[in-house]
């Protein structure tokens, strides 16, 4: 159950944001082995003014930030397939590699509310944290 947001600086056609949405979702799901009807993810679009990055880069207006707030207990490999397979999806968006920060934040369980208030880990999630 990982909240997800996706901080850009650029704005992007509806079908591109879906793409972009979509993607970094089903790679999520799917490296941390979590059910499809899994899904608290934003995108938030910021004037490049509002939002600065490395002045590196390339393309800036390009700069993609991922930021994943979810569960403790992942595994170091499961962790590493995500960024490797979120960067390889997202470069096939047409993001250069370099330009994708991903930022996982990890919390326990009891740390979250959820289900009409109760803690997390005291409800039976449908699917395992320690992958």
């Amino acid at each position: 159950m990982p909240s997800i947001q996706i901080d850009i600086r650029t704005q992007y056609s509806r079908a591109e944001e879906e793409a972009l949405l979509n993607t970094v979702l089903d790679t999520i799901q799917q490296c941390f082995q979590l059910p499809q009807t899994d899904r608290n993810i934003r995108l938030c679009v910021h004037a490049p003014h509002r939002f600065q990055v490395f002045s590196h880069l390339t393309q800036p207006e390009l700069f993609t930030q991922i930021s994943i707030d979810c569960f403790t207990g992942r595994s170091i490999e499961a962790k590493r397939g995500l960024y490797e397979k979120l960067v390889m999806n997202l470069t096939a968006l047409g993001i250069p590699a370099d330009h994708i920060l991903i930022l996982l934040r990890e919390s326990p369980l009891e740390n979250w509310g959820i289900c009409g208030g109760q803690a997390a880990c005291d409800v039976d999630l449908g699917f395992q944290v320690n992958v």
